[in-house]
């Protein structure tokens, strides 16, 4: 995965974090002795669970340097390791294994939870989160833009859109024979923002980042003037000031099997 940047995702911090509140919302731990944040970011959900489970041990995970950076400073107590999800194991049985906005990033991620269920002890709980945002404009308008006449060449031949969520059912199908419950839900955020440029900021932190990447830095800046133009278009501004952004997001909850 590449190195997200720390500043740029906490532009919007308590819109991101309220995915992760409502996930750990639905934990059904009392006194958990480890507790992993997958994809821990620059530890905002990390913060969550320790403030939850003060007698635990929280350890955080992530790939990108400097998402790890602001994550020890703002957690200095925490264990923070660079490590990829995909093939992280825990050095003991765990209690919880949170994932905010994480594995839809990762290939073949069933593969991978039903792997980190075997990983979890009696009891533990396998709760994560994901965008499910690709069918809304603030998404296709990426790759329209991509594929504008203005910058085809430099994505011909790329595929840059991530893969999208397997149906709910694919995760029910796969973490059930492991687990003594597992629940899966959707939920539709509606984030409303100052304007089109903020909903272009909120992306730069992810989404957007992949197709920028790709192009040299002198045109970058092109880009997302063309790619703000279409989502001006896109979401068009409230009566009462500012845009409404809605973001569609997954949820699972599995609780591993006692014996």
């Amino acid at each position: 995965m590449m190195d997200w940047s720390a500043g740029q995702y906490l532009k919007f911090e308590d819109e991101r974090t309220r995915p992760a509140r409502n996930l750990l919302a639905e934990v059904p731990l009392a006194a958990p002795r480890l507790c992993v944040d997958l994809g821990c970011g620059p530890g905002n959900s990390t913060e969550l669970i320790a403030a939850r489970y003060p007698g635990a041990r929280v350890v955080g995970v992530d790939t990108a340097p400097d998402m790890l950076r602001a994550a020890r400073e703002r957690l200095p107590g925490v264990e923070f390791v660079e490590a990829d999800v995909a093939a992280w194991q825990p050095d003991e049985p765990a209690d919880l294994l949170f994932a905010n906005a994480v594995f839809q990033w990762v290939p073949d991620h069933l593969a991978v939870l039903e792997r980190l269920m075997g990983a979890l002890a009696p009891g533990g709980v396998l709760a994560v989160q994901m965008p499910d945002n690709l069918g809304e404009p603030s998404h296709l308008m990426m790759e329209e833009t991509a594929r504008s006449a203005a910058f085809a060449e430099a994505f011909a031949g790329r595929i840059i859109r991530r893969t999208p969520l397997p149906a709910p059912r694919s995760y029910v199908e796969r973490l059930a024979p492991l687990s003594a419950r597992v629940e899966v839900w959707h939920t539709i955020y509606q984030h409303r923002l100052a304007d089109a440029a903020a909903i272009v900021e909120w992306v730069k932190g992810t989404g957007l980042r992949p197709y920028l990447d790709v192009l040299p830095p002198e045109r970058r800046a092109v880009f997302v003037d063309a790619y703000t133009a279409r989502i001006a278009e896109a979401y068009p501004t409230l009566a009462a000031g500012g845009v409404l952004l809605a973001f569609p997001r997954l949820f699972i909850v599995a609780v591993k099997a006692s014996g």
